[in-house]
Parts: C-alpha cells; structure tokens; sequence
C-alpha cells in the first residue's frame, strides 16, 4: 500500500506558520512575491499563501509567463522580474544561492521564493494530519499490507509523519516520476501495489499502480487516473472497503470449491450407480441452498436481520 501525504494523510488546507527573510529583504516582499506567482496555481499551498497575503492587505497583480513544474515549484514574471517559487531541487536547477534556507520544522513544508535571480527568504506552511489516519494505518497493518509513503516533502518531514502513523517505508523529495519509478520497482519485485493519492503530482503513480485510488477531494486529474475514487477522504472508509472486497473473495472461493466438490460427489456417484433422480435434485437444491446462504453472510447486518424477520 503506497500512500501520499498531502491531502490523503493530511487535510491538505496547509497555513503559512512563519515566513523567514534574507539579509537586507521584508517579510511582505517574501510573502508578497509568492503571493504573485502562486496566484494562478489551484495547488493547496498556494491557496496558504494567499491567504495570507490577504491578511497583510497586499496589492498582488497578475504574472505573465507562469510556468508550473509539478513537484518542483513554478516560475512566472511579474513587471519584467522573474519570480521563482519552490524547493530546493528547483533552485538549484535555475542556479540561485538558497543561504542555508533548508530545513524545517516537523510537519512543516518549505516553500524558498526568489526574484530577480536573488533569494526574499523562505515560508514554512504547515498542515494538520488526519485523525483518523493512525487507525487507517494501524488497521492496514494488521491485515498484513506494507505501508509506504511517497511525497515530494522534505526528508525530515516524512520521517516525522512516518514515525507517528506507524509508516514501514519513507521515499520523500520525490518528482512525479520518481513515484512513478518507486511503484515500477515495487511491481517488479512482484509485490501487488495500491496508490492512494489526490493531486496532480500523484496522477503518474496512480495510474502506474495496479490499483489507483483517487481521495474525494482530489484534484480533477488524480481522480480521472484513478481507477477508484473514494466518495469521501476518510481513509477508514478505504479500509473497510478492502476488508469487504477480501471477505467477498473468501466467500466466492468457498463457493466455487463447494461447487467442485458437490459435482465430484455427484458424478462419482452417477459413475457407481447410486445417483437416482430424487437423489439428485436433493443434493443440488440443498448445495445451492447453502452456497446462497453462504453468500447472504455479505448483506449488511440491518438488511440481514430484516431479511429474518421477513420470513
């Protein structure tokens, strides 16, 4: 089981928690500067930005020339400045000195803004986990699944989530392909892989993956490269699905082996001469009896005990 964290483990509505600025800059020329090119981005974190950049009243006019790099960051031009906003992988591409500004703290995510080929500083954008994804975690475990998170956070992050939820593997600062790479491995090793994601960055992983599931608030493209797409976002409601699915299985097998099991006793019967007409409508009306009520087990407890009370 390959998990995402942003917005599958956590609610993904991440908060700007501080704004740290270079030597000789301001707070609001950081906040301000990411604000404009996170402005026409629909990811979560841009939504944290520009929220607030409305709390300080600043004036964000449109950019020209945006250019998003999914699991790196983006880069627009703003009044003939180029503004680059991401991680650390992006501004080494585009050769600006990030000072140190790497590294935060746990359950925070570093976003490093630069303009004019110089870098403002760095926000730190935190996000809350799920509650219920402990449990999720904890129950996938006990049903004998491997538990792995990829995400394109920070190493330290992921570890830190990882260690609470009780995660078995961590992959962190991967690209979209990386994931990718990360699900082809797993398959090779012959290991059968689910993917639970929601954004852009995940669409290649879960569409990779033998079985993609998309959260409910997913964006458009993670939920049309899902072969699932939970309704909701509780992770619990994935869990229970998956022990319907494989109580389903059990009890289809147990039919199909009563089935082979009944025909080999009427034909061997058949084959002595000790199956007469009688004899044989018996054993199939009662066989087919017991493999229907066999399959009555899977009806919801409210249905099976109006079921009873019919009769």
């Amino acid at each position: 089981m390959v998990l995402d964290k942003t917005g599958t483990l956590t609610y993904g509505n991440p908060e700007v928690t501080n704004i740290v600025a270079a030597p000789g800059t301001t707070a609001e020329a950081v906040i301000e500067a990411a604000a404009i090119a996170e402005r026409p981005s629909e990811h979560p974190l841009a939504k944290a930005v520009l929220k607030k950049a409305s709390e300080g009243s600043l004036a964000i006019i449109e950019p020209t020339n945006f250019s998003y790099m999914p699991g790196k960051g983006l880069v627009c031009s703003a009044g003939g400045e180029e503004i680059v906003v991401g991680n650390k992988t992006l501004f080494e591409e585009r050769r600006i000195d990030v000072n140190g500004f790497t590294g935060s703290s746990d359950h925070s995510s570093e976003i490093l803004v630069a303009r004019r080929g110089r870098l403002l500083g760095a926000l730190q954008v935190a996000d809350r986990l799920r509650p219920e994804a402990i449990e999720a975690v904890a129950q996938l475990h006990r049903m004998g699944l491997r538990v792995i998170l990829l995400t394109g956070d920070a190493q330290s992050i992921a570890r830190s989530v990882a260690k609470e939820l009780g995660i078995d593997e961590v992959g962190a600062e991967l690209l979209p392909e990386h994931k990718v790479e990360r699900i082809k491995r797993l398959i090779g090793e012959g290991r059968t892989v689910a993917m639970i994601g929601d954004g852009v960055n995940d669409a290649p992983a879960l569409m990779q993956a033998q079985v993609g599931v998309a959260m409910g608030s997913g964006t458009d493209v993670a939920r049309e490269s899902a072969q699932i797409m939970l309704l909701g976002n509780d992770l619990l409601k994935f869990v229970e699905t998956l022990k319907i699915a494989r109580r389903c299985h059990r009890i289809i097998m147990a039919n199909f082996t009563g089935t082979l099991v009944v025909d080999g006793i009427g034909l061997g019967l058949a084959a002595f001469g000790f199956l007469n007409p009688l004899l044989a409508a018996f054993i199939h009306v009662t066989s087919e009896l017991a493999f229907i009520l066999n399959s009555a087990r899977l009806l919801p407890a409210r249905i099976s005990d109006n079921f009873g009370k019919d009769r």
